[in-house]
């Protein structure tokens, strides 16, 4: 009798329950709302924000929408509303989610309310010389709650999906570095102006962009169990592209258009198609390396609903996916005056009165005061898990650079970035483009806060990653293409890739210690090329430098690197591959691209391109042991503008050998300088000239490297050359 119960209870086999008692888990079931609120104003004129000075608008162009996306699997909701506006302070957000909140029961830290960042929109926010509309500001939180609100309405089962494309026509650095000699005034009076964004077309003393874009463009689509599209969030780092206010700009037809292109027709459950603003603080539309082209928004706006299509086309769908969501808050400084600014600008607004300014001068001086009043700001940083699918969200406008950091150690498979999300505080540059100056960097409501702040708010974002995924990070590190193995191969005794995106050294790759740089530079620019010579090509992929992935190298603007190498003497070798982006003529050097001896000493090994010292020479490599311009080697090749070239220096006692893209390129005789163990990459020891272009992939050999090593190495990078 025991044995028939054991049997029919099944404890005996170490069964939990008898078998009749097992019920089927119910399955799981993922739900998606969506809604979109027209938020067009309906009294004109609106004041208009986002330039310099005040506007206004007394006709809307297109529709204004606040569009809501509100998921759940079962266990977590969470909620999306991206706006079309330019800026909308947090507090007026707080009160959005808030009134959402009370009206749905969801918490607001699982609501993320951003904009798209059309410069057409009624002012939601004082910026710069514009005030704030307050009667249609008054107006938003209402509006935004209603979206979620009525998202939560229509809840219904839904399948998942995610993908991304490279969409690199669509977007390029805006911010350009210029000359030396034609640094700029900030609005304070001071020649700090290294970097400006919107340089022109082909501008002459510009010499390149300052940054690397994101050329992702990333889509979350939603259908229904038939198949019948629901929603696409999308996301791509393109500032806006410019219009008539007030208008939507490229988001909202990029959003109305989408429906239509895969196939959303008009049934029951409208399709909601949403643009949102990715990490393009320094990016726009325009390619300022090519002449000027006409094009207008409406074809811009197709060309990218078409890579998009064409890509959720092959996209496959899941019935559910895990979602979480983590909120957190950041305090952070703001850069505020000094006396004797405050003071500056005191006079000026007292003299200002009541007015609106009237020239960046008075716009700056008066945020000085915005920010001796508020030295601090809290900041809401949010990541969020779907599926497989990172998302932050930074109440920043954000560097791409910021972003590609992010991804590459994002522990998600897949990760974008929703950039003026739940506030606005303005652009948040790395520290290295703190010290290059410009727009982005002068303090200001817009730019106000510390230059630290970007590398905590990265820090924060991939802590709040890792606890939404429940994994680690990825670490930062760089894939050995055939070039990179053949340099190690060969035992230099140091070797810096300069892949880095932040901070201030560089890491070697044979001893992994250190070079430092100084200011003057900006990291994770498109590095050495096999054969994409102009600024703006596609960088390649594969490398030979780094296999699958992008190499990367760094814009010298008066910086350096320097490295502590004892133990070398007369003997050795250099090699390494550099971009010039000065004209030949411009001064007596163009730029040093390597220098052995003492700092701020003239005397050492030094090795440049020659400038208008010898006219009939500019442009030429050329390595000399003195203070003087008088060359123990000068090559005979002229190095065109802009291209990406090895060179190798080859010391053997008093021999000096330069080597030109695997060729022999001068020889010559001089004793050697003494043995110093401080060594220079940008510019001389004494920073007679420094080099102004991209460097990449230096090392340093305590031997003589043969010529056929020259010339293989750069057989590996280009063969047929």
């Amino acid at each position: 009798m025991v044995s028939r119960i054991c049997l029919l209870l099944g404890v005996c086999s170490g069964w939990l329950v008898a078998p009749w008692s097992v019920s089927q888990a119910a399955p799981k079931v993922f739900r998606v709302g969506t809604a979109k609120v027209d938020i067009t104003p309906t009294k004109f004129p609106v004041i208009v924000n986002c330039g310099f000075l005040e506007n206004s608008a007394v006709r809307a162009n297109s529709p204004l929408h606040a569009r809501a996306l509100v998921l759940d699997d079962g266990q977590r909701r969470i909620a999306l509303v991206i706006v079309d506006s330019c800026m909308m302070p947090r507090e007026l957000i707080d009160e959005a989610k808030m009134q959402a909140s009370q009206d749905t029961g969801s918490p607001t830290e699982r609501m993320l309310i951003a904009v798209t960042h059309t410069h057409t929109a009624p002012a939601a926010m004082p910026c710069l010389g514009s005030r704030v509309d307050e009667l249609y500001s008054r107006g938003l939180p209402a509006l935004l709650a209603r979206a979620i609100v009525e998202a939560n309405r229509q809840l219904r089962p839904a399948q998942v999906g995610f993908t991304r494309v490279a969409a690199w026509e669509f977007t390029h650095c805006r911010r350009w570095i210029t000359r030396p000699d034609t640094i700029q005034l900030d609005p304070f009076g001071e020649r700090t102006v290294r970097a400006m964004m919107h340089p022109g077309y082909e501008n002459p003393n510009y010499v390149a962009p300052s940054g690397p874009v994101d050329p992702d463009l990333s889509l979350l689509a939603f259908r229904s169990a038939e198949g019948t599209p629901l929603a696409v969030l999308a996301n791509f780092s393109m500032h806006y592209f410019g219009t008539s206010p007030v208008s939507a700009d490229y988001f909202g037809l990029f959003a109305e258009r989408l429906g239509p292109a895969i196939g959303a027709g008009d049934t029951a459950i409208p399709f909601v198609g949403i643009m949102s603003q990715g990490t393009s603080g320094d990016s726009h539309w325009m390619d300022y390396s090519k002449p000027q082209r006409s094009i207008r928004m409406s074809e811009y706006a197709d060309g990218l609903v078409r890579v998009a299509a064409q890509a959720l086309s092959k996209v496959v769908y899941r019935d559910w996916v895990p979602l979480d969501m983590v909120e957190r808050k950041l305090t952070l400084q703001r850069r505020v005056p000094d006396a004797k600014r405050l003071a500056w600008a005191k006079s000026i607004v007292a003299a200002m009165g009541d007015r609106l300014p009237k020239d960046r001068q008075e716009i700056y001086a008066r945020e000085q005061l915005e920010l001796a009043a508020q030295p601090q700001r809290e900041l809401k940083l949010q990541a969020l898990r779907i599926g497989e699918v990172g998302i932050t969200a930074i109440p920043n406008e954000v560097f791409a650079i910021t972003g590609l950091k992010l991804k590459a150690q994002s522990p998600f498979e897949q990760t974008f970035h929703i950039a003026l999300a739940n506030g606005a505080e303005g652009y948040i540059p790395p520290p290295e483009q703190h010290r290059l100056g410009g727009y982005t960097t002068w303090p200001a409501r817009t730019a106000s806060l510390e230059s630290e702040a970007e590398p905590k708010i990265v820090e924060t974002l991939l802590q709040l990653l890792e606890q939404v995924s429940q994994k680690k990070r990825r670490p930062w590190s760089v894939p050995l293409g055939p070039y990179a193995q053949a340099v190690l191969q060969a035992k230099p005794v140091a070797y810096w890739r300069l892949e880095e995106a932040s901070g201030t050294t560089a890491r070697d790759a044979v001893r992994q210690e250190t070079a430092t740089f100084e200011p003057g530079f900006a990291w994770y620019l498109p590095g050495a090329q096999a054969h994409a010579e102009a600024i703006s090509a596609i960088p390649e992929q594969p490398s030979a430098f780094t296999g699958s992935v992008i190499n990367r190298g760094v814009h010298f603007a008066g910086g350096r690197l320097t490295a502590q190498l004892p133990n070398i003497g007369s003997t050795y070798s250099v090699e390494l591959w550099f971009w010039n982006g000065l004209p030949l003529q411009l001064r007596s050097v163009t730029g040093y691209l390597f220098s052995r001896g003492k700092a701020d000493a003239a005397i050492g090994d030094h090795l440049g391109l020659m400038g208008n010292a010898q006219p009939q020479s500019a442009g030429r490599l050329f390595f000399s042991t003195g203070p003087m311009h008088q060359a123990v080697c000068l090559g005979q090749t002229v190095i065109p503008l802009r291209t990406w070239n090895q060179v190798v220096l080859v010391r053997e006692g008093r021999k000096v050998a330069l080597y030109l893209n695997g060729q022999r390129e001068a020889s010559g005789e001089s004793d050697p300088a003494p043995a110093e163990p401080t060594w220079f990459l940008g510019n001389r020891s004494d920073r007679a000239a420094g080099f102004e272009g991209k460097l990449d992939e230096w090392a340093i050999y305590d031997r003589a490297l043969t010529a056929d090593e020259v010339a293989a190495h750069y057989r590996l990078v280009r063969p047929q050359r």
